[in-house]
């Protein structure tokens, strides 16, 4: 039996705002898979805080580096609950290696290991998804992109140059897979343990008072804001779709 609510995958759903756009969507009545390739217990943790609503979230282990993890999440969906609405690819990985001009800091395995899931893994589920999003009434993807594949910075090179590519394949999808409107979100800098983790507690903070005091918004991104991003284009946007959109306080204004 087909679900009343409408149905969305968020990968990468267990922490950050994938977390945040699982919470969001569910507040709003959407049934919601999340994916995560290692943290289950936090996405069951997510799941479980969701369906304290009205809706209904499950947590599901599946990697979207693997084509028959895509497929399974997307089949899940279906035979759960008959339908598919909306894809939100935020599943990402990187390497932290802050030195762009420093070559020998990414290996060749470590750009194939991030565009195997920033990339291919984003592909591979749209793939999947594809045949049922298209019978959906509205139906979206939103790739969760970053400024760092517009401005050729971040955390590596090699994450810089997956997330660019990321950002071609959504023009690239929302020109030929109409009704279907795809569409990019690319956040800057980002709230979180994620980054805190990654970059070292000391940085992070100089980062985040830096564009506290010089950003034109004067604060930092948190995980729900982008969310409310997401959430709008997935729900409020008929008619935007091949958009690229930043979000960030204006920071990449002063880049």
């Amino acid at each position: 039996m087909m679900s009343k609510n409408p149905v969305a995958i968020v990968t990468g759903g267990s922490r950050g705002v994938g977390a945040a756009t699982a919470k969001l969507l569910s507040s709003t009545g959407w049934n919601v898979i999340i994916t995560c390739s290692s943290s289950i217990e936090q996405a069951e943790d997510i799941a479980l805080k969701c369906s304290e609503q009205s809706s209904e979230v499950i947590a599901l282990k599946a990697d979207v580096a693997q084509d028959e993890d895509c497929l399974l999440a997307v089949n899940t969906a279906i035979e759960k609950w008959g339908r598919l609405d909306a894809l939100v690819n935020n599943a990402g990985t990187t390497k932290f290696a802050w030195d762009h001009g420093d070559l020998a800091a990414v290996s060749s395995e470590d750009f194939h290991e991030i565009y195997s899931v920033n990339v291919i893994g984003p592909f591979q589920m749209a793939r999947a998804a594809k045949e049922h999003l298209l019978k959906s009434q509205n139906p979206s993807i939103v790739n969760i992109s970053s400024i760092a594949g517009i401005k050729g910075i971040g955390s590596s090179i090699a994450y810089a140059s997956s997330k660019g590519a990321l950002n071609t394949m959504t023009l690239s999808m929302a020109r030929n897979l109409g009704p279907i409107r795809v569409n990019a979100v690319c956040p800057g800098f980002i709230e979180g343990d994620w980054l805190k983790n990654g970059m070292g507690e000391e940085r992070y903070e100089a980062t985040k008072t830096h564009i506290q005091n010089t950003a034109p918004l004067g604060k930092a991104c948190s995980p729900e804001s982008i969310a409310e991003v997401i959430v709008g284009l997935i729900e409020k946007s008929e008619l935007v779709t091949g958009q690229l959109i930043t979000v960030d306080g204006g920071v990449s204004l002063n880049l």
